[in-house]
């Protein structure tokens, strides 16, 4: 048997089933499109669920793909066993209404058996024990000996999820040779040992499932296949698992010569060698997809996966930042699949490097939290560090709960790991219950789901502001209608509409739909599923009935200022690449009528400097009067013109290339100007972080610019008036005032001083002595913590050596200070847990240093009993 890689088995796979008339689409990106239920795309089914419950017509009913896929389930045993991982390409073949189990069995054994050629003798199918068709015919047709078909039960060849599609599985299984077998003469087929290795699924969708056990056969039966590309590539190479085939091999060879150690040498690195092969493989290819590095959603998973990687690179002694290094080697036994990967290389590497440069800041802070926590352990007489301590360093910190209990144990210490457990349960409860309510497809339940599939909309409205059509659908807000009646609030459908909905950061459309003296006021305009164009709003007279010919007129004041703003953002994209580099990556937009709004990857924020350039180089652009044109063309001849392309965007054959003279160049559907003269001027009001790595900037062009300076001259006159000035010496006045709350601030200083002063008296006669210590306990009303401390530095000074207790009562608040003199902290005084002792009292806390620290506390009557407690805990204190 030739030892086909990884790349050739997904070429073979994809071309075998293209020859069966199947449409062979590229993987769909990582980030689920309208479904709730998924964080990350996990299986090859996952972004084709529209086109199996028939939400959306699929563009042939028969498909193959490779899918990238992430499951994190199991995040913990990556690495401590050879079978775990979180990154994997999944191969399937799946048919819509089209052939069932006779060709999908028949297929799955030409492939393995005559395309790759695997050993029939060493492949077992199984079947779900009650599905004797599939029995028959791999039996019967496919001349599969009976005692080699074998029958397993619902729990393990039955496809179900939930109420929804559902149906039996059939699988097969390899058998690798005794040398991967568990030694049992009862081994076979079903064995948890890793000599049956199951390869191909396949999922015979008939049923219909009430959620109840109740079943009722489909009209249109489907076929879902799944075989996992790293899985038959070790069955193909005759390897351990999947961390030696061809790819994996390489990164994780990588991986020892930059740890300077050698693989299945010891167990401990081993563990380590494969966490960070599986999780640097998930992370190029999560930030291929534009998701970047956040402290929640699928941004976490990242965030997660990155520093588990890294943590685990400092265990096995590699220095220096090296996960953009690792990175490399993912995107070249992998760009053939995946040409994204090479065309993101530099955007990946960045956020790589930042990231780990954050994390190894993160991991020292969080070692320094936990020698803290260590301490006050110890001030305890504790050996466990609680739940809720633990739960945070991992929450706040990103510290794992391993790296914690790893450092605690040796220094004879345990967590509580209930705890922790109950505080983790407490986060994810919440986290649950914030879900919203959502249907099979994991999208909002909406009328919008009962709307026939057929139902399409052309959009007509890049040349034309108005058009007649007929009305197909109508719905109210919770059900489809044939008629909507005055005032009335609902959507209208039609088969060709002028209306921009919603899409690629435009906001949707505003206008009327007419007919006759009937009007229905378009608010918004909205996308949804199967090419669909929802007209949301309210029938302000008359009545609009389905199969009307209606007249849709855009409001052309809210569509032009859209424009305005879109195409100033096209401008600004190519502006930033410009200044800032050409990293800089469109991470998100919005264009309204009123300003426009556009995030981009960028790891700092911008300078004065830089903003005034690339605000000057699009006014320079409007100015130049540049033509707009717009042409449809295929996605390799944009590529070859050099068109921009959205980041993590999936195109179809066709696209529109939006070109502004030589200076820009984009793929977008949105609606634009037809010269960058019409935008008149544009002006950056904003520029702030996001997220991390993600810069946003908010401006303004046209009408919105010259409105936003008449805003500044009206509140510079209101300003001025408050001032009794006028606008032109605003400046003049606010310096002399700020010099006027300086004089003033420095004699109140010198109040409070003399104050405070006079508050303390002559308290050198309250001096006790404890063990030979000195200690000044003295109560005062309304000082600040300020002048407590003024006041204790002077204290400190008449005492000599010893310690210096003061407490104050200002507010109805209490504040507490100490200071410990260099002697007296040798004799054994310590200001922080002194102050903590006494904190407890007043019904506060607090803490600090050896020499100075400070606390509050809301309970002014229990200051006395404070002051008292001072002398008994000098007293445990001194040795």
């Amino acid at each position: 048997m030739q030892k086909y890689g990884v790349n050739e088995l997904r070429k073979m796979f994809l071309e075998f089933f293209e020859s069966k008339e199947h449409l062979a689409m590229k993987s769909f990106s990582l980030v689920p499109r309208n479904d709730k239920s998924l964080l990350l795309i996990n299986s090859g089914m996952a972004p084709l669920k529209p086109y199996f419950t028939g939400a959306e017509i699929p563009p042939r009913r028969r498909v193959t793909t490779c899918q990238k896929c992430i499951r994190t389930g199991d995040i913990e045993n990556v690495g401590k066993t050879a079978r775990h991982g979180t990154f994997f390409e999944m191969l399937g073949n799946f048919s819509f209404g089209d052939y069932f189990k006779r060709e999908a069995i028949a297929w799955s054994w030409e492939f393995l058996t005559e395309v790759v050629g695997l050993d029939p003798q060493r492949l077992y199918p199984s079947i779900y024990e009650e599905d004797e068709e599939a029995f028959e015919i791999w039996n019967k047709e496919m001349g599969i000996p009976a005692e080699r078909i074998f029958r397993f039960g619902k729990a393990d060849n039955f496809w179900e999820h939930g109420a929804g599609p559902c149906g039996p599985c059939s699988e097969i299984y390899y058998d690798r040779g005794e040398k991967y077998g568990c030694g049992s003469p009862d081994c076979t087929v079903g064995c948890e040992c890793d000599r049956y290795m199951e390869i191909w699924n396949n999922v015979f969708t008939q049923f219909e499932s009430d959620g109840e056990g109740n079943y009722t056969e489909l009209v249109q039966k489907n076929i879902d296949t799944g075989m996992g590309l790293e899985r038959l590539a070790s069955v193909v190479q005759d390897v351990d698992s999947i961390f030696d085939v061809d790819t994996l091999c390489a990164l994780r060879t990588k991986v020892c010569e930059l740890a300077h150690t050698e693989y299945k040498k010891d167990a401990a690195k081993d563990v380590s060698i494969r966490l960070i092969t599986d999780h640097i493989r998930s992370a190029t290819f999560m930030i291929s997809d534009g998701i970047m590095p956040t402290n929640e959603g699928r941004g976490y998973v990242l965030r997660r996966l990155i520093r588990r990687a890294a943590r685990h690179g400092r265990l096995l002694g590699i220095e220096g930042k090296f996960l953009a290094e690792l990175s490399a080697v993912v995107i070249e036994g992998s760009k053939d699949g995946y040409p994204e990967l090479e065309e993101k290389k530099d955007f990946i590497f960045q956020v790589l490097t930042k990231e780990e440069e954050q994390f190894n800041k993160t991991i020292d802070q969080g070692l320094n939290i936990l020698s803290e926590m260590e301490a006050a352990m110890k001030a305890e007489g504790k050996t466990e560090l609680s739940g809720e301590a633990a739960f945070k360093l991992y929450d706040t910190y990103g510290f794992p709960l391993d790296l914690t209990k790893e450092i605690l144990e040796e220094k004879g210490c345990t967590i509580d790991e209930v705890g922790f457990k109950a505080a983790m349960d407490e986060q994810r409860e919440k986290a649950r219950i914030a879900r919203s309510t959502t249907n099979y497809m994991g999208a909002d339940a909406t009328v919008y789901d009962e709307i026939d599939v057929n139902v399409t909309t052309e959009f007509v409205g890049y040349d034309s502001l108005t058009c007649t059509s007929k009305i197909t659908v109508l719905t109210t807000e919770d059900e489809i209608t044939e008629a909507l009646t005055e005032d009335q609030r609902g959507t209208v459908f039609v088969e060709q509409t002028p209306f921009y909905a919603t899409m690629g950061g435009q906001q949707g459309d505003k206008g009327v739909i007419t007919l006759g003296d009937a009007e229905f006021k378009v608010e918004d305009t909205i996308n949804l599923r199967g090419g669909k164009v929802g007209h949301v709003g309210v029938l302000t007279k008359g009545m609009l009935k389905t199969g009307d010919v209606v007249t849709l007129q855009v409001c052309e004041k809210y569509r032009m200022n859209s424009c305005k703003n879109h195409s100033a953002t096209h401008l600004l994209q190519k502006a930033l690449k410009t200044v800032l580099g050409s990293h800089v990556e469109q991470k998100g937009s919005l264009v309204t009528p009123d300003r426009l709004r556009f995030d981009f990857a960028h790891f700092q924020s911008m300078t004065a400097e830089e903003l005034a350039a690339v605000e000057e180089i699009v006014n320079k652009e409007i100015q130049a009067a540049l033509p707009v044109v717009t042409e449809v063309m295929s996605i390799e001849e944009a590529k070859k013109v050099g068109a921009m392309a959205l980041f993590g965007e999936k195109y179809g054959e066709e696209v529109r290339v939006v070109s502004m003279g030589d200076f820009s160049k984009e793929l977008c559907g949105g609606t634009h100007v037809s010269n960058t003269g019409v935008i008149t001027t544009f002006k950056i009001i904003s520029e702030s972080g996001i997220a991390a790595g993600v810069r946003r900037i908010e401006a303004l062009t046209g009408d919105g610019v010259f409105a936003y300076y008449k805003e500044i001259e009206k509140k510079q006159a209101e300003i001025a008036a408050m001032l009794k000035t006028s606008p032109s010496e605003i400046e003049e006045k606010i310096a002399h005032l700020q010099a006027e709350v300086k004089a003033l601030h420095s004699e109140n200083e010198s109040l409070k001083a003399k104050m405070a002063q006079e508050a303390v008296g002559d308290v050198l006669n309250q001096v006790q002595e404890v063990k030979g210590v000195k200690l000044l306990a003295v109560s005062l009303t309304d000082v600040d913590m300020n002048g407590l401390r003024d006041l204790g530095d002077q204290l400190k000074e008449k005492l000599g050596e010893g310690v210096v207790v003061l407490a104050s009562v200002a507010g109805g608040k209490v504040s507490l200070l100490a200071m410990v003199t260099e002697q007296a902290q040798k004799a054994g005084a310590h200001a922080g847990n002194l102050i903590k002792g006494m904190a407890a009292i007043v019904g506060g806390g607090g803490g600090g240093r050896p020499n100075m620290a400070q606390a509050g506390g809301k309970n002014p009557d229990k200051v006395p009993e404070a002051l008292e407690t001072a002398a008994n805990i000098l007293a445990d204190q001194i040795k």
